[in-house]
């Protein structure tokens, strides 16, 4: 099949699944396609029922019996009208915000490298105007659409019954519109599917400028981003342009093919008239026919180029939908429980796709309770190696287990409950301060966040804070200072009470004595569990049980602190060069690390 006849195929493909959703309420579905059968009934008895009246009335007969007989019908089909425009959008509206909700969900569970592929803007465009699209969809079926099929499929029929001749006029006039929807179909498909991609693109922009707008501002990119963001709109006008006109040529023939074809009934009529062999009554309920055909002709071609314009944003929308997450529990998968948080590497190796980037051969052993610190230069592979114990990526050899248990046997949900991270980057949500907590353990107490608060010594400035808990951040926290922000991540962290801590520099946005503070807390909270910390401070590391030096995504040192040093090798060469600080007085011990392991993290460049 070549690929022009196959376009109209994939649009009808489209345009089923999209229906099919609608499945969940089959009952109500059903109630509406039976309201719009008695509509389109309706419509097609009311030209009958015209002619009818105009033949007894020309005969000088009773028309009185006919008009009562389109009076009940005409009621009838009010009713069904009023089914119709109330539960159809209730319908529409109802799934809308499901497919909303089914499209967030799996968005959110898609690993970074597809959030890293596609864009923020261009998913959150593909589930936001996909919805969108579905419900104009869904409304105009339930709505219209279905009436107008109904009555096409029925109406050459009933006019057959009244006379061929002019019967034929009106599936002619129906081959016409058939035939020039699937020819500007197959033209136009390919453009529009480029002004979507177009329209995504400029999406994808708005969201990257607006979400670093502090930097467009700063290194004055005003006017740059401006006409940046003018340039792809030019190439989106000049993609959709083509697609514009086609679908202008369309309504203009669509229009002379109408006009031809009343002029044709008409002209048909008045000859068959003369002859005696047509009625003026069947004349004016083909006339009146053939204006229903046009209607119904006219709005399913709409729909059609509707569908067509709409096909680009549902395809990509169903495409997100079967998206298939990289790491999903295995089939007999069981949930970890609460682990002492033994943490074992055995002959680790992962490489990034189409990269010679990873880790590889990592073997070592975390004891229960046990702090080990993982330094290295950037892009040593110290952050994969955490991500590899989150399940945020899957190892191509070797395993990982935890008490024992492999934690790919063991179910995502109870692995990364036992788990809380800290990252660089907060993380924090536009919420409220007492939200942004208690995402650490949603069922949280007021007083237990405040507990959280005051050992991760974030409690002081909260309640200076207008509304205390109740004060709303900001997107990304951009109310409060880093130290702030670290601070309530820190505190969802010791909300969350995981047996496993991550500390991914969670402390680099703290002054030295705040960091000490928070250091204290952490070393109580870290009693009894197991720490990992990827750190360049000095007071991070010092105190760790094990530091693993990497380089190149190897294991090239191991061992105490000061065993390191004396070594002369890798981690003596960063401390001589500066690579960890001395500690000042108030940085006594290490802080390693707690760590809420809450979304992952945000895509970094460092590996």
């Amino acid at each position: 099949m070549n690929d022009k006849a196959s376009r109209p195929i994939e649009l009808g493909r489209t345009y089923l699944r999209a229906i099919r959703m609608l499945g969940k309420e089959r009952g109500l579905a059903v109630a509406l396609a039976s309201s719009s059968l008695v509509i389109a009934s309706v419509q097609l008895a009311e030209p009958v029922l015209f002619g009818w009246v105009v033949d007894a009335v020309a005969r000088g007969g009773s028309a009185g019996n006919l008009i009562a007989l389109w009076a009940i019908i005409g009621f009838l089909g009010i009713l069904a009208g009023v089914v119709v425009a109330v539960f159809a959008d209730r319908l529409a509206h109802r799934r809308r915000l499901a497919a909303l909700a089914d499209a967030f969900e799996q968005a959110i569970t898609l690993p970074l490298s597809y959030h890293a592929r596609h864009g923020s803007g261009a998913v959150v465009g593909a589930v936001l105007r996909g919805t969108d699209e579905l419900f104009w969809m869904w409304l105009g079926a339930l709505r219209e659409q279905l009436t107008a099929l109904v009555t096409i499929v029925f109406l050459v029929p009933v006019a057959l019954l009244i006379d061929w001749r002019m019967a034929s006029i009106l599936a002619v006039l129906a081959i016409c519109y058939t035939i020039l929807n699937l020819h500007v179909i197959a033209k136009t498909h390919a453009g529009q599917r480029k002004a979507e991609d177009y329209r995504y693109g400029v999406s994808g922009r708005v969201g990257d400028v607006i979400s670093n707008v502090t930097i467009v501002q700063s290194f004055t990119r005003l006017a740059a981003e401006a006409d940046a963001l003018r340039g792809m709109t030019g190439e989106l006008l000049a993609a959709q342009y083509p697609v514009l006109t086609w679908w202008g040529i369309l309504a203009v023939l669509q229009r002379a093919a109408a006009s031809l074809a009343m002029i044709a009934i008409f002209a048909v009529g008045a000859g068959l008239a003369s002859q005696g062999e047509v009625s003026i009554g069947e004349i004016v309920s083909f006339v009146a026919l053939a204006n229903v055909l046009i209607g119904k002709l006219d709005q399913l071609s709409s729909f059609t180029v509707r569908i067509q314009q709409a096909a680009p944003a549902l395809d990509n929308y169903f495409a997100l939908i079967d998206e298939r997450a990289a790491i999903t529990d295995a089939a007999d998968a069981k949930p970890l429980g609460r682990p002492m948080g033994e943490v074992q590497y055995d002959n680790v190796t992962f490489r990034f796709t189409g990269s010679e980037q990873g880790v590889f051969g990592l073997s070592f052993q975390a004891g229960a309770g046990k702090t080990v610190a993982i330094v290295g230069p950037t892009g040593s592979g110290k952050t994969t190696t955490l991500a590899l114990l989150q399940r945020l990526r899957a190892p191509d050899a070797g395993r990982i287990t935890v008490d024992g248990q492999d934690i790919a046997m063991v179910t995502l949900t109870s692995l990364r409950h036992a788990i809380s991270v800290v990252f660089q980057d907060a993380g924090l949500f536009n919420r409220s301060i007492g939200e942004n907590i208690r995402i650490g353990r949603p069922g949280a107490s007021e007083d237990e966040v405040a507990a959280a608060a005051r050992l991760a010594q974030a409690h002081g400035f909260i309640t200076e804070k207008p509304g205390g808990y109740d004060f709303v951040i900001g997107e990304r926290g951009a109310s409060l200072s880093g130290g702030e922000r670290q601070r309530i991540a820190i505190a969802r962290a010791i909300l969350k009470d995981a047996p496993i801590l991550i500390l991914d520099e969670a402390t680099s946005a703290l002054d030295a004595e705040t960091e000490a503070r928070i250091k204290r807390a952490l070393d109580q909270l870290r009693k009894g569990r197991t720490t990992f910390v990827i750190a360049h401070r000095l007071s991070t590391v010092t105190d760790a049980d094990e530091i693993l030096v990497m380089d190149k995504g190897r294991i090239t040192e191991r061992g105490k602190f000061s065993d390191l040093v004396a070594a002369g090798g890798l981690f003596s060469r960063m401390v001589r060069e500066g690579g960890f600080s001395e500690p000042t007085p108030v940085e006594s011990e290490i802080a390693p690390g707690d760590a809420a392991g809450m979304e992952p993290p945000p895509p970094s460049t460092r590996r």
